[in-house]
């Protein structure tokens, strides 16, 4: 049986969303279900209770969910990366290639200014352009990223590949 097996059924998967032959993860299902957010939140806190970050940054906007829970749980403080334009003091930015196009993300520059070790969360992680981007932000701010953790891996887009050399840990594994 897969890890989280019981995580990954809550799951809601959508063909052909946003487009034909892609398919979609929806964790609105898993946060929805009470059960299933707490087991999501205590899992993750389990990986990170005997090495605590000093704060956690959630990617815009799934992000932000998982980071405020785990924030609280760890008793740690919470920033967000927010899409450009988002954000209303002094930023640093960051672009990244989309299939699409270029997305930029950007985070106040006092983010990280006393609270240095820095563990980054978002929903999921695909091809690992926002989070290596996300990751790129987070340095400039003079934080230091302890790992990524994210709810669910596309294993298939290789995400992790563009991450070599930070540690990035995830619930669910989608093999296909």
């Amino acid at each position: 049986m897969q890890k989280n097996q019981d995580l990954k059924d809550k799951l809601r998967t959508i063909a052909d969303f946003p487009k034909p032959g892609i398919t979609f993860y929806d964790i609105t299902t898993l946060l929805a279900d009470a059960e299933g957010l707490r087991l999501c939140v205590e899992r993750t806190a389990e990986l990170y209770k005997d090495n605590k970050p000093d704060i956690i940054a959630g990617i815009d906007a799934r992000g932000f969910i998982l980071a405020s829970a785990l924030a609280y749980k760890l008793g740690c403080g919470m920033t967000m990366i927010r899409k450009q334009g988002k954000l209303p003091c002094d930023t640093f930015s960051q672009s990244y290639q989309l299939e699409y196009g270029e997305a930029t993300l950007e985070v106040h520059t006092d983010a990280f200014s006393q609270k240095k070790k820095v563990l980054l969360v978002d929903d999921l992680l695909a091809t690992g352009g926002t989070a290596k981007a996300a990751i790129k932000l987070i340095e400039k701010a003079g934080g230091h990223v302890m790992a990524l953790s994210c709810i669910i891996e596309l294993r298939a887009l290789k995400g992790r590949d563009k991450l070599k050399g930070y540690t990035v840990d995830t619930l669910i594994d989608i093999i296909e």
